[in-house]
Parts: structure tokens; C-alpha cells; sequence
């Protein structure tokens, strides 16, 4: 994305940016890594008849949504690494906003997500406010979706961020 300023916001909002597709299917080795990893025994993870049961199937663990979509840092014919929330950074450059936290994170489940499943994201930049100032700084605050859909188009989960971006010295933007 080329530089972005205070009049490209508008244009941006409400439209998906970066749509990518993971690059491995859901796993069950995943799956069952993270569940062992904190000694998450829900037999829905580990147990295909509850599953089955249950969900109509295996089914890998809602809080994992994020997982499927995080890039490696490096992989076969990229040139550069892979960033996750890319208009969280183009925002911060744009506006010259060079620190930001993350004030909240909330995330709505949909459709279940399967082993072998190919999930696709994008990123939506759903609001950015006028300029304020914080404790922290000077600047602005974003909120971006991150929508999750499976290869059937299928929404899985949205999850939001707001962001803060700021500068320290309190310079425009």
C-alpha cells in the first residue's frame, strides 16, 4: 500500500484490504499441540465420537481462530516477512504515528473451524478518530476487524482491535 494520510481514511473504511489465504490448513497436530500445551483435556479436541456427537465433527478450539491466519516469519519465495495486521502499520506510517498499543480485542465466533480447512482473512478498517491526546501522547485511534472465512465462504469469526497511535512529543497528526 502506497502512504496513506488524514484524507485517505474515509475511502478506506468499511472496505477489506489484504485478503490473504493461510498458508497450511487447519491440523489436528496443531489442535492437539495447543490443547496439550495448556492441558485443555476437553474430549470435544481429542475424541472423535464426541465430536462427532457434539459439533458433526472434529473441530479445532474457537481461541486458535488466529492461529491459521499468523504468517511465518519466513517461507519459500518471500522476500520480505510477512507482517500480521498490515493497516494497523500502514496507519502508524501514514499518519506518523510511530508508537501504538492495543487498547481491546474482542472476538465473535461463527461457523466452527475443521481440520482441512483453508481459511481466508481480511482486514476492515471500520473507524479512526480525530486527533487526541492521551497520557501516552498525541494521536489517533483505530479500530480494524480481522473477518475469517473458511474455502466454502463461510464466516468463521471477526476479531477487533483498537488501536491507539501516537507520538510522544505530542507532534500533529
Amino acid at each position: 500500500m502506497s502512504a496513506i494520510g488524514p484524507g485517505d481514511i474515509a475511502g478506506m473504511i468499511g472496505v477489506p484490504q489484504y485478503v490473504e489465504e493461510g498458508s497450511f490448513p487447519v491440523e489436528r497436530g496443531y489442535v492437539w499441540t495447543t490443547c496439550s500445551s495448556v492441558e485443555n483435556g476437553n474430549p470435544l479436541f481429542w475424541d472423535d465420537e464426541v465430536a462427532a456427537q457434539v459439533t458433526g465433527g472434529p473441530v479445532a478450539p474457537p481461541t486458535m481462530i488466529s492461529v491459521w491466519f499468523r504468517p511465518h516469519h519466513w517461507a519459500p519465495g518471500r522476500s520480505e516477512a510477512a507482517l500480521p495486521l498490515q493497516i494497523h502499520f500502514d496507519l502508524k506510517e501514514g499518519l506518523d504515528l510511530p508508537e501504538a498499543v492495543m487498547s481491546d480485542n474482542t472476538i465473535v465466533f461463527h461457523e466452527p473451524v475443521r481440520p482441512g480447512d483453508r481459511l481466508t482473512t481480511s482486514q476492515v478498517l471500520r473507524s479512526v478518530s480525530e486527533p487526541k491526546t492521551t497520557r501516552l501522547g498525541r494521536g489517533r485511534f483505530w479500530v480494524i476487524d480481522v473477518e475469517y472465512r473458511n474455502q466454502r465462504g463461510e464466516l468463521a469469526a471477526v476479531e477487533s482491535y483498537t488501536g491507539f497511535g501516537y507520538r510522544r512529543d505530542g507532534g500533529a497528526s
